[in-house]
C-alpha cells in the first residue's frame, strides 16, 4: 500500500483522543452522573403522571384497537 504510513498515524491520533476522552469522562465522575440520570428518566416514565401525559399529547394512539372493537 502506498499510504500505510499515513494511515496508522491517523489511527493513532484517533486512538489517542478517545483514549483521552474516555479518562477524562471517567476521572470527572461522567458515567456516575449519567447513570443517575437515566435511573431517574425511567422511573419518571413509568410514573402514572407521566403516562397520562403521553395519553393526553397524543389521543390516537389507541384509534385502530377502538376501531377494531367496534366492528
Amino acid at each position: 500500500m502506498k499510504f500505510w504510513d499515513w494511515y496508522l498515524k491517523i489511527a493513532a491520533v484517533s486512538a489517542m483522543i478517545g483514549g483521552s476522552m474516555e479518562f477524562f469522562m471517567i476521572k470527572t465522575g461522567f458515567y456516575d452522573k449519567v447513570t443517575v440520570l437515566e435511573s431517574e428518566k425511567r422511573a419518571w416514565e413509568s410514573s402514572p403522571e407521566a403516562q397520562a401525559i403521553r395519553e393526553a399529547l397524543n389521543p390516537w394512539r389507541n384509534r385502530k384497537a377502538e376501531e377494531r372493537k367496534d366492528t
